[in-house]
């Protein structure tokens, strides 16, 4: 697994490595542009050469690029609308100039509309969001269920996928705050089973191509989208090692969106995350072997 943290890209995106670099991460996320406003911010050919040069010479093996939370890919508003599908595509070509794995993206929210058209709305415009770039890989985060918020259980995120599938570029991330504040149990090996074997039978564990770690103030079920730092919520050290810990997650790339030192996560929180994922992969292991122990005849 890659695990990492997201991190500012002030100054430049190549800036973004060095701030990973620092914090011991193997994966970085960060945002293209502000996330909060609507300024397009696109990378000029210097930018993406300085990126992709100081990625080949870290120890960071994935990057994701955080689209804008302004986006609503379901709005009925026609200026909305256009404003998120220009914030999609040029995150979605930042990804490509700058060879990112992946653009993680909240679809946004149907706003009291009915959801079988606010999935057609969202479909239609990730279909012309793809269209319009290349081959940076577009993944679509679950969310917490809080209001009308699209992608709150994983019939909604398949029903996403089927509408926004044009050309293999579209996946999941899976975030694991907002999985059990939505009703997910990820806090033991068992409730990640239940998960993972949820996945598989409605989305297809093809599908799932990252992953955020972060702990939840909220309670199961709450549907607060409220982050805490690792280990400090209701998962709890013990919750966030089952949710790693799973064969299904293993290599994708792991981003912590907590607050750490106030700037994003610290060095000391990503190697707290590295050591419960160690933690999870033991513990699966263990039941593995005990399981054929007792199965040998």
């Amino acid at each position: 697994m890659l695990i990492g943290a997201h991190v500012s890209p002030a100054g430049g995106p190549a800036n973004a490595v060095a701030r990973g670099v620092e914090r011991g991460c193997r994966a970085i996320q960060f945002f293209n542009q502000s996330p909060r406003a609507w300024r397009a911010r696109e990378y000029t050919g210097e930018e993406a050469e300085a990126f992709r040069q100081a990625l080949a010479d870290s120890p960071v093996d994935a990057a994701l690029i955080h689209a804008v939370y302004l986006i609503n890919c379901a709005s009925r508003d026609a200026e909305i609308c256009r404003k998120s599908l220009r914030s999609l595509t040029i995150a979605l070509r930042s990804g490509d100039v700058l060879g990112a794995d992946g653009v993680v993206l909240h679809a946004g929210s149907s706003l009291g509309s009915d959801l079988d058209g606010a999935i057609e709305r969202s479909g239609k415009m990730i279909r012309q969001a793809l269209a319009d770039s290349d081959r940076c890989p577009l993944h679509l985060e679950n969310t917490a269920g809080a209001g009308g918020t699209l992608g709150r259980s994983f019939e909604e995120l398949s029903r996403l996928l089927e509408a926004g599938t044009g050309d293999g570029r579209l996946g999941l991330c899976l975030d694991s705050c907002h999985l059990l504040a939505s009703g997910y149990d990820v806090r033991t090996p068992e409730g990640v089973d239940a998960l993972v074997a949820e996945l598989e039978s409605k989305v297809g564990l093809e599908r799932i191509a990252s992953l955020h770690l972060n702990d939840s103030q909220g309670q199961l079920a709450s549907n607060r989208d409220r982050h805490a730092n690792i280990g400090a919520g209701e998962l709890g050290e013990r919750g966030c090692a089952a949710f790693l810990g799973h064969p299904a997650f293993q290599g994708l790339p792991c981003v912590l969106e907590t607050r750490g030192d106030g700037h994003g996560a610290s060095g000391a929180e990503v190697a707290l995350a590295m050591k419960l994922h160690r933690r999870g992969v033991r513990a699966r292991a263990r039941v593995a072997q005990a399981a054929r122990r007792t199965s040998a005849p």
